[in-house]
């Protein structure tokens, strides 16, 4: 019996995503050629919704286990295939327009491959914004990724679906795209190799790790006295940096802050997330709302329609879903001692936007308070890489402090340099204070966005 041919797009779309979860995540390209030309064939909306489907399961496969541990329920974990669900739609919708302005299976193919950059950059915009994954991280351990600096993470993604499409468009018969797509990821690779670490002033700062779970969190509240102790073996006078929400400042905990340094904080009674700076005597001297909220977790559209079911889940889950956190109107850097921090919290490091509005302003530094007790399983590094991308994007160096993740620094090449992944403490982390911008913090976007154009302008003139 002949397996129905979305079948055969979910497995290919399964396949890359897997395929981005391993060191040879580049390979990803091959089964999302085979994915994208059984899309381009026929029934392209059904074919591009059923392989997302596959692809962004694989990749957030800790999604489930996350969904699970929320609600204290294994069978919940499949909640989190109406996330995979709503995420396929976009790419169906993808397929769908591709069909409608584009006649031919060749057009179709290179619509799909523009339209692929395009929706990406659709899906950091908006109350719902969900940019994970990205198809461009599958480069971040090879020299195709310092490329970020030029058109950001978008850039990388732009390569890998055009080197997908040319190999698809090769199987069909037509090897010059391949060729094209080929010199120009040799050229990208040679920039990458030649990029250098940029020279400044070196500074310190104490990051912290915790292993306080947020779900015990709500029943003791152990976070302050874990910090409190993983903060004791730093210098004297050197600035500390503690996770998200450290401090309840409802409850005046940023009294007790060992300062000088960077906290996050909230409020006991929820409905705020910041970032802040304290001087030594624990006076607060900068603040950042968070930019971006997570959606259905932070902030919670649709309140009267939706508001029977919130309150159903913040039943069974112990969380107050009735109140939004209120994201940040702009993001400055926090001034500490003379150093400009571009410090953002948590989930802000899946978008571009914040690091790159901070190092715009002049942060010198970039500095994200996590707390990564929300992220499962391959989530934990998946969020700390992603971190990486925004460092290599801007050139500034990255410090993180995090509760149940990794803490520690990043280079302005994207490198780890010092890393906690696991246990309670800190380490005394040295990093370069960098000035200057890259094209990406100048121009954002739009250099990939013309390269997106272009591939549908392809497709425009494509003939078979």
């Amino acid at each position: 019996m002949q397996l129905p041919s979305r079948f055969h797009a979910l497995a290919a779309g399964l396949l890359t995503g897997l395929a981005t979860l391993t060191p040879a995540a580049p390979l990803a390209a091959l089964p999302l050629a085979a994915w994208l030309t059984l899309a381009a064939r026929e029934d392209t909306a059904r074919r591009m919704g059923w392989g997302a489907f596959g692809y962004v399961g694989a990749h957030l496969w800790w999604v489930m286990a996350l969904a699970a541990q929320v609600f204290g329920f294994a069978p919940a974990g499949l909640l989190a295939l109406i996330l995979y669900a709503v995420e396929g739609l976009f790419f169906a919708a993808l397929g769908w327009v591709a069909v409608r302005l584009f006649p031919t299976q060749r057009g179709r193919l290179w619509a799909l491959a523009g339209g692929w950059v395009l929706l990406e950059y659709l899906r950091t915009l908006g109350t719902l914004a969900f940019p994970w994954p990205t198809l461009g991280m599958v480069w971040l351990n090879t020299p195709v990724i310092q490329t970020a600096d030029l058109g950001g993470v978008l850039l990388a993604s732009w390569f890998a679906v055009t080197l997908a499409a040319a190999l698809a468009d090769w199987y069909a018969g037509n090897r010059r795209p391949l060729t094209f797509s080929l010199a120009l990821l040799a050229l990208a690779a040679g920039y990458g190799v030649t990029r250098t670490p940029a020279d400044g002033p070196t500074a310190r700062a104490y990051l912290t790790r915790t292993d306080v779970d947020s779900f015990s969190r709500l029943e003791g509240g152990q976070l302050l006295p874990s910090l409190l102790q993983a903060s004791a073996g730093r210098p004297p006078g050197e600035p500390v940096i503690w996770s998200e929400t450290a401090l309840l400042r409802d409850l005046n905990e940023q009294a007790l802050f060992p300062g000088p340094g960077i906290s996050g904080a909230g409020l006991y009674s929820g409905g705020l997330n910041t970032v802040i700076a304290l001087d030594g005597s624990g006076q607060v001297v900068g603040e950042n709302h968070k930019g971006r909220p997570v959606p259905f977790g932070e902030t919670f559209p649709l309140q009267q329609l939706l508001r029977p079911l919130y309150t159903v889940l913040g039943t069974l889950t112990g969380f107050d879903l009735s109140t939004s956190v209120p994201p940040a109107k702009e993001m400055v850097p926090l001034v500490l001692n003379g150093i400009r921090y571009g410090a953002y919290v948590c989930y802000d490091s899946v978008f571009s936007w914040p690091a790159r509005q901070l190092t715009r302003r002049g942060a010198e530094v970039l500095v994200n308070v996590s707390n990564d007790s929300w992220y499962a399983a391959a989530g934990v590094q998946q969020h700390f890489d992603l971190g990486r991308v925004r460092a290599i994007e801007n050139r500034r160096w990255v410090l993180r402090a995090v509760q149940r993740g990794w803490a520690g620094s990043v280079d302005d090449l994207g490198r780890p340099r010092q890393l906690l992944r696991e246990g309670q403490g800190g380490v005394s982390a040295e990093y370069r204070r960098l000035s200057g911008q890259t094209v990406y913090s100048r121009l954002g976007d739009l250099p990939v966005l013309a390269l997106s154009a272009a591939l549908l302008l392809r497709a425009r003139r494509a003939k078979t």
